[in-house]
């Protein structure tokens, strides 16, 4: 296995990556202090796939695991199905020995992760990111929260997992515009940290998308050093981890306008990133070659890169306004200086975001 080890002191974890590793995570959970009850939080999908060898892989070291099945979508991720998580765990006597399991994508990890650190006020929680997006980028480094209808992830802690496990195998289940999905977050990485590592994957496009798994283990691996590095420096994001929500300030009032239901979360982020970059252009620092190289790599990749007609300008910008990244009224976004640099909580006005996003 790959490893990639997230250092935070006392909460430091590992990222481990490989091919058919699901069947021994229990072996590797003894490692840790946890007690024999294991919440395994999961969809109808990924649960009827990986459920069982989970399951069956827990229960062989010992540990009494229960499987809790929520609807997959990220209109779920919201305080309900929280909430029945929570009565699930009372039901079933959890105590604050027990630990979680997320067995799913962004979805289920962002929701296991802000049930484990409510629940008696913190238990253990274990990452098993079964999407390309997750492996690469929701399932590290700790953040976690519900959507509320008037914003994405307004309700949330810094909650950081214990272990993050991923097997790449998980990936051959994925429908296709799923993988192509998680590819948006991992071309963000190309984009404000390693200009190398952007153009290895237009290089190398072809064999990622029929999935080749030294490829993937190899682009799984380099992004999750990427995010490693940031949060090592800066956990709760009070300044340098801010870059890894390039593509979200758009990307996700897409998302909150189109009731999480239209797009997928990299779908939304790929045409926040065009329009991010599009925003730095306008403002003259990203040239117009750096500008047309980062959306033709995105566009080659099969995903969006237009802000959809049906989203109407002033909605747009009154749901940015909203954007945890602002402070007492000022718009603050991450934008692209050059590919592998960014600028970073820089203020813009309203009407410079109303311009560059929908009159040139």
């Amino acid at each position: 296995m790959e490893k990639v080890r997230v250092e935070l002191n006392e909460r430091s974890y590992e990222i481990l990556i490989g091919k058919e590793i699901l069947s021994t995570v229990g072996e590797r959970l003894l490692r840790f202090s946890i007690g024999r009850k294991v919440g395994v939080i999961s969809n109808p999908k990924i649960s009827e796939l990986y459920g069982q060898k989970v399951l069956d892989s827990l229960k062989k070291e010992g540990f009494d695991p229960y499987l809790i099945v929520i609807p997959d979508g990220e209109a779920y991720k919201d305080f309900f199905w929280a909430y029945h998580i929570l009565t699930r765990l009372l039901e079933l006597n959890f105590d604050r020995k027990a630990s979680l399991v997320a067995l799913g994508g962004g979805v289920i990890g962002d929701i296991t992760g802000f049930v484990a650190s409510i629940y008696m006020r913190g238990i253990p929680y274990i990452q098993i990111p079964t999407t390309l997006l997750a492996q690469v980028d929701s399932s590290v480094g700790g953040k976690t929260a519900v959507n509320h209808p008037l914003g994405k992830n307004m309700i949330g802690t810094f909650w950081q997992p214990s272990l993050v496990w991923i097997d790449v195998e998980t990936l051959d289940s994925l429908e296709e515009r799923e993988f192509i999905s998680g590819v948006a977050e991992v071309i963000k990485y190309g984009v404000i940290w390693d200009k190398e590592f952007f153009e290895f994957l237009n290089l190398n496009r072809e064999r990622l998308l029929k999935k080749d798994k030294e490829i993937l283990i190899n682009i799984i691996k380099r992004s999750c050093e990427i995010k490693a590095e940031i949060v090592s420096k800066d956990e709760r994001e009070s300044f340098l981890r801010s870059i890894l929500n390039y593509g979200h300030t758009v990307g996700h009032a897409i998302e909150t306008l189109t009731g999480y239901s239209t797009y997928l979360h990299g779908e939304a982020i790929s045409i926040g990133m065009v329009s991010e970059a599009k925003l730095s252009h306008f403002l003259g620092f990203l040239t117009k070659e750096s500008f047309k190289r980062i959306k033709d790599s995105i566009k080659s990749f099969g995903l969006p890169v237009d802000i959809p007609a049906i989203i109407e300008p002033e909605a747009l910008l009154r749901t940015i306004m909203i954007d945890k990244k602002n402070i007492e009224g000022r718009i603050r976004v991450v934008i692209p200086e050059e590919i592998g640099k960014m600028k970073i909580n820089f203020e813009v006005k309203e009407a410079d975001l109303k311009k560059a996003f929908f009159e040139i």
